[in-house]
């Protein structure tokens, strides 16, 4: 019986999983409003009722699949290797990792965007779009953390790691659409550029302050902002 009931859950789950793929191409054509189960069926090659015995809307399949997507980011930025004693080598990796799987894989930065952008599907409950959120900052968070340890207070941490996010998803759509190449720029050396100015920029402050010199005041963000200096410089 054990064995009987095994194999019937292994069915359920190579059909439920060909129902995911099925659903990945067919939001990659038409995107989550133009997508319907009947595509979605018709892509798997089982009826539309048959879809819903595993889900219970597109919403249901969307949020199915990015959370697949975003389990697979953590993995991929878990396994980047971590120097507790050497935190700007940690935030390199860490960022080099996320970075990596988004170029790698753009059918999963299209599906990330609407969590990025705060676009929610219809049908997705308030709890579960949390959910979600909260999983993608689970994968970016180790950035902050070694921020945070380079020396960094948590409000500049968080904000550096924001503005290291946007500007990789920029030269990630940048690459994915093509765009990078009329600049004649390669997306990653750029990338890797930013973190090295990121890096020299948030070890700065620790360095004044052990040669005895005041923080510097108004450290520059992405956004060409400033953040509010600990001192003022006369």
């Amino acid at each position: 019986m054990h064995a009987k009931l095994q194999r019937r859950q292994t069915l359920a789950d190579a059909r439920r999983a060909l129902v995911l793929d099925a659903a990945r191409a067919v939001f990659s054509e038409a995107g989550i409003e133009g997508a319907s189960i009947r595509e979605i069926a018709k892509k798997a090659g089982y009826t539309p009722g048959a879809i819903y015995s595993y889900f219970e809307s597109k919403e249901a399949i969307y949020a199915a699949l990015l959370d697949e997507s975003l389990l697979r980011l953590q993995a991929a930025v878990a396994e980047a290797k971590m120097s507790r004693s050497r935190p700007e080598k940690t935030l390199a990796a860490k960022a080099q990792a996320w970075f990596d799987f988004y170029a790698a894989n753009p059918r999963d930065l299209d599906l990330g965007f609407y969590l990025v952008h705060g676009m929610r599907p219809r049908g997705l409950t308030s709890e579960l779009d949390h959910e979600l959120n909260d999983r993608l900052y689970d994968a970016l968070r180790p950035c902050e953390d070694a921020l945070l340890a380079m020396g960094l207070d948590a409000a500049l941490a968080l904000q550096e790691n924001t503005a290291l996010f946007a500007h990789g998803v920029g030269l990630l759509l940048m690459q994915h659409t093509g765009r990078i190449r009329m600049f004649r720029q390669s997306a990653d050396a750029l990338f890797k550029t930013y973190l090295a100015q990121l890096t020299q920029r948030s070890a700065a402050p620790a360095t004044n302050e052990e040669a005895g010199a005041p923080a510097r005041a108004g450290q520059p963000d992405l956004f060409g902002g400033t953040v509010q200096p600990n001192s003022t410089d006369t």
